[in-house]
């Protein structure tokens, strides 16, 4: 086999490159002395090079690995030495994975110690937040699938049988749950804080990568009031006036407040978020949704809506600041699959065929076992909504294009579940847990797996089929 390149792309700022080979260094081959040898560190065309050998002894086989720190991480593995007729293509595979999950971990590191200034052009100045118990509940519930209002709403059923006759309460519950669905799209745009439109279609992120210490004093100094002000005052310097909010105008700001930041800590980046969802809206043939932006770190994107053309995508600032524009793109391209399959009126649908079953024809099952009726019921409507997800996946590798940017952006999103699940002595917990979407591994691999241009002739009845196969591959069937 022949050596193989490739890149790592990183938010980064030029001040962190150096640091993340340290960290590779210190915290990934260090602690792995059987596994990785013959490390150095050198400079190379003015850049820091990571320098190392990985290797099996079991298996017999060794290949060279060099990380140059730009921005994105240039990355070259040259095989050494390999036993005969032995494919190393999956060792190298894993490698290039182990890689990649390190350096997360490294820029997620970063991340807790970055100061995030957002503005969308016309917008109210807000300040950037960190996950919340109240937008994660919400990105649950009313995005992309609807099943959480299961959950949500059963509570207020036992209430509503309480108050009516069982006829009675299957109906109004029924028809409560509907008018969510119907109205999804205008609570989830009640939870956003920003709107999208062609007028103001930008989205322009400030990032002051600071040490750490640096960072504990900011927060100790300035309150959410004062960086109000220092965002106001950013955007009336540059945005007001037709101009851009750079790096060097921000710190003019911070200089006023007596607070410095290094040059080689900032990034700026401005993202044409509607254009973005424009294209993947027309890769689909749908009517352009409502755009949303909740101004928050927590990198996701949501679809809800009960028709497509009645659709709403919500976005993250963390999405926006973690993604390149074409894994963005490939995201949303997700999102409009469960617009375009009217994935949320399907999904209840099916929650509301079992809650009449539940009270017709499965009633004795329930009277016997009220708890383990209510656990079976709800993992098979989870595992079902499996099912959905995965079509989601297909249809962005079918109408976006890039399957395996797609599988990129799920690796930087979710490479934390990525690395428990690959570390699993079992995966079957992540197959059977209380989620609508399938493991990541699974659905990394598949994307990865993908010819292109994928053509399949029905997508729900091919991703059903591969959850299924997935699932039985787990337990060893």
């Amino acid at each position: 086999m022949l050596e193989k390149n490739f890149i790592i792309d990183t938010e980064l700022s030029s001040g962190h490159l150096e640091e993340a080979l340290d960290f590779l260094r210190d915290f990934y081959l260090l602690p792995q002395p059987d596994s990785f040898k013959n490390i150095s560190r050198t400079i190379m065309d003015g850049a820091g090079v990571l320098s190392y050998t990985a290797t099996n002894n079991q298996e017999g086989w060794e290949v060279r690995i060099e990380i140059q720190a730009e921005n994105p991480f240039l990355v070259k593995i040259i095989p050494l030495t390999t036993p005969p007729d032995f494919d190393i293509s999956p060792q190298i595979d894993l490698l290039e994975e182990e890689l990649f999950i390190a350096i997360q971990a490294f820029e997620d590191a970063i991340r807790q110690a970055t100061l995030y200034f957002a503005w969308v052009e016309g917008e109210e100045i807000l300040p950037e937040a960190p996950p919340t118990r109240r937008k994660k509940v919400s990105f649950r519930i009313f995005g992309s699938n609807m099943i959480m209002i299961y959950l949500l709403f059963f509570g207020i059923n036992i209430i509503i049988f309480i108050l009516l006759e069982l006829v009675l309460a299957i109906m109004a519950i029924l028809l409560f749950q509907l008018v969510i669905v119907l109205f999804s799209d205008r609570i989830l745009l009640r939870t956003s804080d920003w709107i999208i439109t062609p007028e103001n279609p930008r989205v322009h992120i400030l990032e002051y990568q600071l040490p750490l210490e640096e960072f504990q004093k900011f927060q100790e100094k300035f309150d959410k009031d004062i960086i109000i002000k220092m965002k106001d005052e950013i955007y009336q310097k540059s945005l007001a006036l037709g101009l851009e909010p750079t790096c060097e105008l921000g710190e003019d700001v911070f200089r006023e407040y007596g607070f410095h930041c290094q040059s080689d800590l900032k990034v700026s980046r401005v993202i044409d978020v509607y254009s973005i969802v424009k294209e993947a809206a027309s890769k689909f043939n749908i009517i352009m949704p409502k755009v949303a932006l909740s101004n928050t770190m927590i990198p996701n994107a949501a679809a809800t809506g009960p028709s497509p053309n009645r659709g709403l995508v919500l976005i993250t600032t963390g999405l926006l600041v973690q993604l390149e524009e074409d894994e963005i793109l490939s995201v949303l391209g997700h999102e409009m699959g469960h617009l375009s399959g009217r994935d949320p009126i399907i999904l209840f649908s099916i929650i509301s065929a079992e809650f009449i079953l539940r009270f017709t024809i499965l009633f004795p099952l329930v009277v016997i076992s009220p708890l383990v009726y209510l656990i079976v019921a709800l993992g098979f409507i989870f595992f079902v909504a499996k099912f959905f997800e995965t079509r989601a996946d297909l249809l962005s590798a079918m109408k976006i294009g890039h399957p395996q940017v797609l599988a990129s952006a799920l690796r930087k999103i979710g490479y934390q579940r990525l690395h428990a699940e690959r570390i699993s002595p079992t995966r079957l917990p992540s197959w059977i847990n209380f989620d609508p979407h399938p493991p990541i591994y699974f659905r990394i691999d598949r994307l990865e797996g993908m010819k292109t241009p994928v053509k399949v002739k029905n997508p729900l009845l091919k991703s059903a089929k591969d959850v299924v196969d997935g699932f039985k591959r787990t337990l060893g069937l």
